[in-house]
């Protein structure tokens, strides 16, 4: 996917500090919206997924784990 131009807004210290130390704020803020959106997608995911994810946990306490006998550790 190709890279599109966004205008953003920053303290003037922060950005001050970023290029004093040669950062590439593009690629920072890149890098932190990134791990942002997954961390909201996950988030949204267990949210949307609970009842099932409980059920399951619920099962595996009520009888254990699946296939637990074939296993050898």
């Amino acid at each position: 996917m190709g890279r599109i131009k966004v205008n953003m807004t920053l303290d003037a210290e922060v950005a001050a500090s970023a290029r004093a130390l040669g950062l590439n704020m593009s690629r920072l803020a890149e890098a932190a919206i990134a791990e942002a959106a997954k961390t909201e997608r996950n988030r949204q995911w267990r949210a949307e997924n609970a009842a099932a994810i409980e059920g399951y946990a619920e099962e595996v306490a009520r009888d254990g784990m699946p296939l637990a006998r074939f296993r050898t550790f």
